[in-house]
């Protein structure tokens, strides 16, 4: 009885949590010009009959300017524009208020405060609004994630991605995917069913067949994108490698315009890996200046050329810098080199200098050049990491390869942009291929390898099973969204 009792008290808490009335401010915390409130939930209307008093009903969707006062004490708090949005035609599906009020922080303390002085009113969670629009189907999940995304982006290529997942550009495609085994699998159940006492069309599972191929092919093509969208959103990752003294952490500092990395004329200074953002042509890219690659019997720099071996492996694009002071490239160096490699020489300065005549530069830049073209590197440059001179060129090549590479790409109106959108896909695929090596007269099977396509799909909306990825999604949100 006790257990009963205990379990009807969780249940009771939980539903009023849920079906409570919740606000929060929906703009950055600080000093501001304008500070928006949300409020949203059954009782939304309440937040403004309370607070902003008068006979003149207040038409949806509509700004008024009027003064909002403390529902208890009447005490006048501010005067600002407030909006009310009947649900289901609101962000939430529920019936929500917007207060705009000044934005000073004691003015949105005394409007929350307020708020919070109301019957069955609570200030919201980390992404609760947006997960009360999920709940609503005003939302699934791909159209919320390109939202989160949105609020985060940084770049002009980051908010276009975003933008357009969050209008529902992976919504669309997945959704017809699904629709589609649904269908195929609707029909291998009705043979299941009524195979043997009705008339069912012969060639039924061949259509089903022919289908089932139609779709695997289609979302293998749509795996077959180079992870654009991950990258684009995640940022472009940038390796710069080299010898020891090559100028790999001055040119770090060049390009973040500031000093990020600890520059010295001792070998072996970096040993870990030093990151900077920049942003190039509106891709976000990540670089990451690592430790000179030489052999060593000091065990701490040893490490740190093991970690920039690694960083390496995972870059997008690899710079290798390599001074002109040296006819021969060092073997652990030649090691990173591949057709696919950026390689900088570097130089004190572009221009001859005293006790270095044109000559012996012209040789010394001919024997590394020999030596590239043997590892069909391809992409080279020449630059001062002393002076600067070079780099503004260098960047600009590099802003080229950028949208050579991605402006085509990004031009698709569905790119995958997150790792469990791949698993689920793949999953998908898993089965729909399941399904095809399958003999035909296997319907029971082939309905069940379908059902589990389906649900992968299902997943990646929101349609099924989703639980395990909401606690996670929403967490990434702020309070007020």
């Amino acid at each position: 009885m006790q257990r009963s009792s205990f379990i009807t008290k969780i249940a009771k808490r939980t539903w009023v949590r849920s079906y409570s009335t919740i606000y929060a401010l929906s703009s950055a915390p600080g000093k501001a010009g304008v500070a928006v409130i949300r409020v949203s939930g059954p009782q939304a209307k309440k937040a403004l009959t309370e607070t902003v008093r008068g006979t003149t009903p207040l038409e949806p969707r509509q700004a008024y300017f009027r003064r909002i006062r403390h529902p208890v004490t009447n005490m006048l708090l501010d005067r600002g524009l407030v909006f009310w949005f009947p649900g289901p035609n609101s962000f939430t599906g529920e019936d929500s208020v917007e207060f705009h009020v000044h934005g000073g922080n004691a003015v949105v303390k005394s409007v929350l405060e307020a708020l919070g002085s109301l019957d069955q009113f609570r200030l919201a969670e980390q992404g609760e609004f947006s997960k009360r629009a999920f709940d609503n189907d005003k939302l699934d999940l791909t159209e919320i994630e390109g939202l989160a995304d949105l609020l985060n982006a940084e770049t002009e290529a980051q908010r276009q991605l975003a933008l357009r997942q969050a209008e529902g550009g992976l919504r669309k495609p997945y959704e017809e995917w699904r629709n589609k085994i649904i269908q195929c699998m609707a029909v291998t159940e009705a043979v299941i069913d009524f195979g043997e006492d009705e008339h069912i069309e012969d060639g039924v599972l061949d259509q089903v067949l022919d289908n089932v191929i139609e779709l695997r092919d289609a979302i293998q093509y749509h795996l077959n994108d180079s992870r654009v969208g991950e990258i684009v959103r995640s940022g472009v990752r940038v390796a710069i490698v080299g010898p020891p003294n090559a100028g790999k952490s001055t040119l770090l500092n060049l390009l973040a315009k500031r000093e990020a990395a600890i520059v010295s004329d001792t070998p072996g200074t970096t040993r870990d890996i030093v990151e900077v953002t920049l942003n190039l042509g509106g891709y976000p890219v990540v670089i990451s200046d690592t430790a000179g690659l030489r052999k060593s019997n000091d065990n701490i720099e040893m490490e740190g050329v093991k970690r920039a071996m690694s960083r390496m492996d995972l870059a997008d694009i690899k710079i290798c810098l390599l001074p002109l002071t040296q006819n021969e490239i060092d073997p652990i160096v030649q090691q990173v080199l591949d057709p696919d490699t950026f390689v900088i020489l570097t130089k004190q300065d572009l221009v001859t200098t005293p006790n270095c005549s044109n000559n012996t530069t012209t040789l010394l830049e001919k024997s590394i050049l020999d030596q590239l073209q043997k590892k069909g590197v391809q992409k080279i440059w020449t630059l001062s990491c002393k002076t600067g001179q070079g780099v503004d060129r260098f960047l600009n090549d590099m802003i080229d390869v950028l949208k050579s590479t991605f402006d085509d790409a990004l031009a698709s109106p569905a790119l995958i942009t997150q790792a469990r959108h791949r698993q689920h896909l793949q999953d998908c695929l898993v089965g729909l291929e399941n399904y095809l090596a399958l003999p035909q007269d296997e319907v029971v099977l082939g309905a069940e390898e379908l059902r589990y396509a389906a649900n992968a799909l299902g997943r990646i909306t929101g349609r099924v099973d989703v639980e395990d990825v909401l606690d996670v999604l929403f967490s990434q949100f702020c309070i007020g969204k």
